[in-house]
C-alpha cells in the first residue's frame, strides 16, 4: 500500500479514536486525565484538534500534490463519526482509495520519468560529462593516476549526493571521516562509477534510475530520480577473492 494513504489512513482512524474519547470513561491518551461519560472537548480545543490533524493531512497530500475534494472529504468524515449511512462499506471504502492512489502515483511516476529523460539528454550534451554504454553520466572534476577499485573492493570515500532539484539527500563530508563501504554493497550506477577512478581523484556521477532505485521510492528519493553524486576515493582495500 502507498506509504501516504497509509497515513492518510492512519491520520482517520485516529480522528475517529478521538473523536470517541468525549463519551468514554477512562483515561484520557492525550493529557493523561480521566474523562466522564457526557463531557467534551471545548469549542476552541475542538477546533484546534481538527486544525492539528488537517495541516497534519495538507502536508502529507501537498508533498505529492494530492488535493482531495474537500467538500466531500469532511461529508465522508462526518458520515463516519455519526454513524449515519455511508456510500460504502469499510471495505469498498479502503479499495476505492487504493485504488486512486494507485492510478495517482501512475501518473505521478510517468511525468517523473519524462523529466528524467529529458533532464539526462540535456546534460549528456554538456561538454565535460562523458557517458558509458550503461548510461552512466560523469564528470572528472580532479584526475588521478593509479590502480582503480574492483567488484569485491572496499573503498574510503567521502561523497555528496543531490537530486537534480537541488537537495542534499546526504553528505559524508559533514561526519569528519571518510565512509567505507563495499563496491559490492552499493547501487550498481555507484559501483559502475567508482571502478572508472584512482585514489586522489575526484568524480561527479549522474546516476539514471534504472542504475539507482528504479520505480521505488527510496526515503526522501522519490522514484525515477536521477543521483547525483560527487565522490572523492581516499583509499582501496582489495576484497579476499584478491
Amino acid at each position: 500500500m502507498n506509504k501516504n494513504l497509509l497515513l492518510i489512513m492512519i491520520a482517520l482512524i485516529s480522528v475517529l479514536v478521538i473523536s470517541g474519547c468525549g463519551g468514554n470513561s477512562g483515561q484520557n491518551s492525550l493529557t493523561g486525565g480521566s474523562f466522564q461519560r457526557g463531557q467534551t472537548f471545548s469549542k476552541d480545543a475542538s477546533y484546534a484538534l481538527g486544525m492539528n490533524i488537517g495541516a497534519g493531512l495538507r502536508d502529507s497530500m501537498l508533498a505529492d500534490n494530492i488535493i482531495p475534494d474537500l467538500d466531500e472529504f469532511l461529508r465522508g468524515m462526518r458520515d463516519a463519526i455519526h454513524e449515519r449511512k455511508t456510500r460504502f462499506d469499510i471495505e469498498e471504502a479502503r479499495q476505492i482509495i487504493e485504488s486512486n492512489f494507485n492510478e495517482l502515483t501512475r501518473e505521478q511516476n510517468a511525468e517523473a520519468r519524462q523529466r528524467e529523460i529529458t533532464f539526462l539528454a540535456e546534460n549528456a550534451r554538456k561538454p565535460n560529462v562523458q557517458m558509458t554504454p550503461s548510461g552512466l553520466q560523469y564528470e572528472i572534476m580532479i584526475p588521478a593516476e593509479g590502480p582503480k577499485p574492483s567488484p569485491s573492493d572496499m573503498v574510503q570515500v567521502h561523497y555528496e549526493l543531490r537530486l537534480t532539484d537541488g537537495r542534499i539527500v546526504d553528505n559524508s563530508y559533514e561526519y569528519g571521516e571518510p565512509l567505507t563501504l563495499g563496491l559490492s554493497d552499493v547501487i550498481p550506477g555507484w559501483a559502475e562509477g567508482l571502478q572508472l577512478m584512482s585514489v586522489g581523484s575526484k568524480y561527479r556521477f549522474f546516476i539514471p534510475s534504472e542504475q539507482g532505485y528504479g520505480e521505488a521510492a527510496n526515503g526522501p528519493i522519490p522514484a525515477y530520480s536521477t543521483l547525483i553524486f560527487i565522490v572523492d576515493l581516499i583509499g582501496i582495500t582489495p576484497g579476499l577473492d584478491e
